[in-house]
Parts: structure tokens; sequence; C-alpha cells
């Protein structure tokens, strides 16, 4: 605990614009990332990045783009929209991706070739220093990201650091759930480190609940977010997604 007393914090939210909004798609928002599942137990879903136009329609300008969820499909997480009444919401450690409306965040890279981004997305090389808690009993720091004044060297470090060699892992979007906004500054034991990354075995796995896709797509989706647009990234089964698709403005 001494040692966490030395931790240079910084939460991910605050860099990247994280914010709570009505149950509807935030005001100016004329980006999004639709992913659609056939249902909430399915770990596959299709991604489409869509853009209004000035005509305000909305119009493909990527995808459809295959991903993998979370190994036991998805469940209602915590972002921008309101937890429908009576659902079941995502925990630490359930295998499911978060359902819902979620702002993006920055991008954490150990990949050697540089990812095209917007300047105003930020942009951090990760390194020995750096965490992402995921551990509940650190509520102050929970799902929030961590730079370490010294490599992680305590068993409880090396745990929360952020993977250095794991290729999949070498390009990540932040997914805003759960992030202290939410809550008027709280999080709770609701899912943690949740990202855009690269897929395993082309697609042949799922992930623990993170969005995953081939490593050509992830930076072509990467390269054509402006946050000027406000982008937001929606996933849902496909019969939530009829449901919620007027009273939410959805695309």
């Amino acid at each position: 605990m001494k040692r966490l007393c030395s931790l240079l914090l910084a939460v991910a939210a605050l860099l990247t614009g994280c914010a709570t909004a009505p149950a509807q798609l935030p005001a100016g928002c004329r980006q999004a990332i639709i992913g659609i599942t056939e249902g909430w137990d399915s770990s596959h879903a299709t991604l489409n990045l869509v853009q209004r136009r000035a005509d305000g329609r909305w119009a493909r300008v990527l995808g459809p783009i295959p991903a993998r969820l979370g190994r036991n499909g998805v469940a209602w997480g915590r972002g921008l929209h309101n937890d429908p009444r009576g659902a079941v919401l995502k925990c630490e450690g359930d295998g499911r991706s978060p359902a819902g409306i979620y702002a993006l965040g920055g991008l954490w890279v150990t990949n050697p070739t540089p990812v095209q981004h917007h300047p105003a997305i930020p942009y951090v090389k990760v390194g020995p220093n750096d965490l992402w808690v995921t551990d509940p009993a650190m509520p102050k720091l929970y799902n929030r990201w961590v730079r370490l004044d010294h490599p992680a060297a305590t068993p409880w470090e090396l745990h929360e650091q952020m993977r250095q060699t794991d290729y999949a892992h070498s390009i990540k979007m932040l997914v805003c759930h759960n992030t202290p906004e939410r809550r008027g500054g709280a999080v709770v034991n609701g899912g943690s480190s949740i990202f855009f990354h690269i897929w395993r075995e082309n697609g042949g796995k799922p992930t623990a609940g993170c969005t995953a896709m081939a490593e050509e797509n992830l930076r072509a989706l990467i390269a054509r977010l402006n946050p000027a647009l406000h982008p937001v990234y929606v996933l849902l089964p496909r019969a939530e997604y009829a449901r919620y698709r007027s009273a939410w403005q959805l695309p």
C-alpha cells in the first residue's frame, strides 16, 4: 500500500472526454460505430461505422466488419444510456461485453507500427510503468489508467500491468464503460478494462469482454474517427437495437 502513495495517477476518462448523457445519442453526435449481435449470448458481432450527412441522414463509411466479443456474449453495461429497469448488468469477470451506448476514449499502444489517428485522440505509448486497474478492492483506482514512477514490480503491480508483449493488445482503443463520470465520479464492480483491440486466431477466439477485430480493420476504424463528430459505440443484440432505435435516436 505504501507504494501506491507514489503512483502518478491519471484517469483515462478525463483525458478522453468520456461523459454522461441522456438515453439517446449525445448532442452533436455525427459518427457512430454500430455493433449488432444475434442475441445476448453471442460472442460474434458485425460492426459498421456510420456518419451523419449534411442532410441529416446516416451513411455507412466503413463496414461491415466482423468482430468477436466476450466469450459469454453481452450484458447491459454502464455508459451513456439509462439502464433498463430490472436489467442484469455486467460485472467484473462475467466474460460479457457491455451492451449500450458508449463514448470512445484514447489509444494505448505497444505496436511497433504507428497507428494513424486524429491528433485530438490521446495516444499513450504503453511501457512497463503503465497499469490498468481491474481490482475492485481498490475503488479509488478501479478501471483507471495508472502510470507508476517505477516499472511494475510488486505482485499486485505486475497483475495490473498493461500487457507488454501480447500482440492482440498492442493496439487498444478505450470504450468508456463504467468510467468515473458515469455515476458522479464513482465506479462500481461492474467490469473494467474494456477496449477495442486485435482479435486472436483470425477471429477464432472470443474475448474476455472487449470488442476485437482484424488489425487492418481496427486501424481503418481508428483512422476515420474524428472527436469533433462526437463518435460513440453502440453495441446491442439485434432485437434490442430495433426496440430502442427510435427512442434513443439511433442511426
